[in-house]
């Protein structure tokens, strides 16, 4: 069966291929043997099974291959080929395609942005003025966290077109922050979490939001071979209020199936992690 992904949002369908991908887990066992060659390989496969709008992901999904010196024109060469159809004028509507990759820079333009993607070298992406600051606002915290960080990478999915000119522009594009070890993270509380959690022998899951809003809890990791239950970890942030303290109670309460570990970040450091 084929993933169906037609009503998430950009930033859901990022998530939902990081997991399909199985980018979530980790375990010490794999530090340092997971690079952008290892990301490629499984968002690729991820993608080869997913489907929008009734079409293959892959074939309207560009990520780019790992960079090599002496493949640049033959990696070059199997870009514009995937690309070239955002360029061929058309009846109807226009053909826009996805691009997932890290970000290596937002360089200053006339008009906007430049948007440089690692392992792209020389591909240039146009982000006008107005959807430049949008992106700001939206993704504040991802910026942030981004720019305060040096071994976290800053992940981007966009919707691209093309000019009659041969200029590649962005429709619409979102943010997501990860580790270095690609783990996805949305603040600095779960930065910490998932840096310790990092240590651990045993596997843990990063949890995704998808299409929730970032009001709502949401079991931020989960470590399913904790014993006697597996369990889920809840990290309560400063500004919560009461209504996110009952939705909290409630999702505890309806999964009898899971144990809980929650760190509430105005009483204190992080309580020790399950056994």
């Amino acid at each position: 069966m084929r993933n169906e992904t037609k009503k998430l949002s950009l930033r859901g369908l990022l998530h939902f291929l990081w997991h399909e991908s199985g980018l979530t887990e980790w375990t010490s066992h794999w530090t340092g043997k997971r690079h952008w060659w290892q990301v490629y390989q499984h968002l690729s496969e991820a993608a080869r099974r997913m489907e929008v709008r009734g079409q293959a992901l892959a074939d309207r999904l560009l990520i780019p291959e790992p960079f090599r010196a002496g493949d640049k024109a033959a990696i070059e060469q199997r870009r514009a080929q995937k690309l070239v159809g955002l360029f061929q004028a058309a009846a109807g509507a226009k053909k826009l395609m996805v691009l997932v990759g890290e970000i290596k820079e937002f360089a200053e333009a006339r008009n906007g942005r430049q948007v440089v993607i690692k392992h792209m070298p020389g591909f240039r992406l146009y982000l006008e003025e107005p959807a430049w600051r949008s992106l700001q606002r939206r993704f504040a915290t991802e910026l942030m966290l981004w720019q305060s960080t040096e071994t976290l990478h800053l992940m981007a999915i966009m919707t691209i077109g093309g000019t009659p000119a041969g200029i590649t522009t962005i429709n619409e594009i979102a943010l997501m922050a990860v580790t270095e070890h690609w783990l996805p993270i949305e603040s600095a509380y779960e930065q910490l979490l998932v840096d310790r959690l990092g240590r651990l022998r045993s596997k843990s899951v990063k949890a995704l939001r998808f299409n929730l809003p970032r009001i709502h809890p949401l079991a931020n990791a989960i470590l399913p071979e904790a014993r006697p239950l597996p369990c889920a970890l809840y990290i309560v942030p400063p500004d919560a209020g009461d209504d996110f303290q009952a939705a909290l109670g409630k999702m505890i309460d309806a999964r009898p199936d899971l144990g809980s570990w929650i760190w509430r970040v105005t009483e204190g450091e992080m309580p020790p992690l399950p056994a």
